[in-house]
């Protein structure tokens, strides 16, 4: 089994289901007391958070790096960045280290593709519905057709993730806010929503939509056992 690396702690709950999710996995398909190689580097969200809202993404990368090179050190065959905003600064992360890194955005997309889905909704924070680097990933690379909320919405979903989400506040007001939002945009023909908010799973479940909800968190942490059991040390595996 090869050593994962997860950046954490933006925010911290939503790394604890990470943690939770790559057990699950291991057990699911070692059995018996297997358990997942991980090392966990677990950052402080508050001035992380500070310098995304400022537009300083160079600085929150700095951070980041940091982290990465931690996780190089320490052994790690390859890593995660455990949140879908922090893939904004990803293309420097990636530069600064030689392990390769499992991108968010590949394994939803390739699940989407799996079922024949190219239309697709996308909720997250305002940085990833409204900026290039993860709905032009989705686009470019993989063909997708992404569908964003209005703007107004947009400020909603973004609001309830920062205020709510990222302090472990589940309130039944988001989750109607958010089920509103995801019918909308089956309305406007998404055959199915992106959850591309690492803390949104806890709020929205698959049993609350008719909808097909995709969570970037479960699938990440899926592909990252997959790797962890195929992938050769220190090689760049599929979809890195």
């Amino acid at each position: 089994m090869k050593t994962i690396g997860l950046i954490g702690g933006m925010s911290w709950e939503s790394t604890a289901a990470y943690y939770r999710l790559l057990n699950e996995e291991a057990r699911a398909r070692l059995g018996g007391l297997h358990s997942a190689q991980i090392l966990l580097y677990s950052v402080d969200f508050e001035p992380i958070e500070q310098l995304q809202h400022q537009g300083d993404w160079e600085g929150a990368a700095r951070i980041l790096t940091k982290a990465a090179l931690r996780l190089q050190d320490g052994g790690a065959d390859f890593f995660l960045i455990c949140t879908n905003t922090m893939h904004r600064v990803a293309p420097l992360v990636e530069a600064a280290v030689r392990i390769p890194l499992l991108h968010i955005a590949d394994p939803t997309a390739e699940s989407l593709l799996a079922k024949g889905v190219q239309t697709v909704g996308l909720l997250g924070t305002a940085f990833t519905m409204e900026q290039e680097f993860y709905r032009g990933r989705l686009e470019q690379r993989h063909g997708l057709e992404v569908v964003t909320p209005s703007r107004a919405d947009r400020r909603i979903v973004h609001d309830i993730i920062y205020q709510e989400l990222c302090q472990g506040k589940i309130r039944q007001a988001a989750k109607s806010a958010y089920l509103r939002i995801i019918g909308e945009l089956a309305g406007r023909g998404a055959e199915a929503v992106i959850l591309g908010c690492t803390e949104i799973g806890l709020l929205v479940k698959q049993e609350d939509s008719a909808v097909p909800l995709y969570d970037t968190t479960a699938l990440h942490a899926v592909r990252a056992m997959e790797l962890a059991l195929t992938a050769k040390p220190g090689a760049s595996a599929p979809s890195l």
